[in-house]
């Protein structure tokens, strides 16, 4: 019984370990600047740490192989070990997680506590139960006023934009994200309701919306194309239904979009999301 307890197990563990090798479920194709720094870590993470299962599942094998029931072997004896490998090990393994905690923490935190780079473009993000609502600048690149007391969600106003300020006379908001190919990108994330969390897999980024705070992210997409941005939070009974899109737009045509009025910007963002195809799945 040993003995086949044991084959189960490293049996167990060839398989578990060749579900790494099945390329269809690791990420989908990277469209933004730090994404290969991220994937790299991550390779680095599943190693190490599919190289100490592996071992220890092996080990384990051995151990019940070695050690299986037997009727000529005598009574079983105790003993405390090796506190000497004891203090080894851990302190190994203490260096080695904290290294990878080290290591990816500096591409995390270059993204969100280092300011973006200047002339980044910017986008606020405002979620709510259950929607996603981007509010865009226009060609004056200036924000217009927003007032929690002018939010009418059966007017449309969403994100309780003043249209009586001069710097909103040229906004736009819309439930697609649109930001441009090859600049740098500063999102300003809000939340009028519960906790939300913006992510697109493709661009190796991931943030919580946190109601009563402003956090400033910023990234750099290089493909144009379009992809599914979706809430990763669960917000609430209707939570499936934040599912939006991210377009990635050459730069004239995001300053065109950007240029119109909002009932023009509003059948614009239809026809480009109409002209670009969601990526082929792994």
């Amino acid at each position: 019984m040993g003995r086949a307890l044991a084959v189960i197990i490293w049996i167990l563990t060839l398989l578990s370990v060749s579900l790494f090798f099945i390329d269809k479920w690791w990420f989908p194709t990277a469209i933004s600047s730090h994404a290969a720094a991220l994937d790299r870590q991550f390779l680095i993470t599943i190693i190490v740490v599919g190289l100490a299962f592996t071992a220890a599942q092996v080990g384990l094998g051995y151990m019940v192989w070695k050690y299986r029931e037997d009727a000529d072997r005598s009574r079983a004896t105790y003993t405390h070990g090796s506190s000497k490998l004891e203090v080894i090990w851990t302190v190994v393994t203490a260096i080695i997680f904290i290294g990878l905690a080290v290591m990816g923490q500096s591409v995390w935190a270059s993204l969100r506590f280092n300011d973006a780079p200047p002339g980044s473009y910017q986008v606020e993000v405002v979620a709510q139960q259950f929607q996603w609502n981007f509010h865009y600048p226009g060609t004056d690149r200036v924000f217009g006023r927003t007032d929690p007391n002018l939010i009418d969600d059966s007017g449309l106003n969403f994100i309780g934009l003043d249209e009586a300020d001069p710097n909103a006379k040229d906004d736009a908001v819309h439930t697609v994200l649109a930001i441009p190919s090859g600049r740098p990108v500063e999102l300003l994330l809000r939340s009028k309701d519960v906790i939300h969390n913006i992510w697109v897999p493709q661009l190796r980024f991931k943030q919580d919306l946190v109601p009563g705070m402003v956090i400033r992210v910023h990234f750099t997409a290089n493909t144009p194309g379009k992809y599914e941005l979706a809430c990763a939070e669960l917000c609430g009974q209707l939570h499936f239904q934040m599912k939006s899109y991210l377009l990635v737009l050459p730069d004239d045509e995001l300053g065109a979009l950007t240029a119109l009025p909002q009932d023009q910007f509003q059948t614009r963002m239809t026809e480009l999301l109409a002209k670009y195809k969601l990526p082929a799945q792994n």
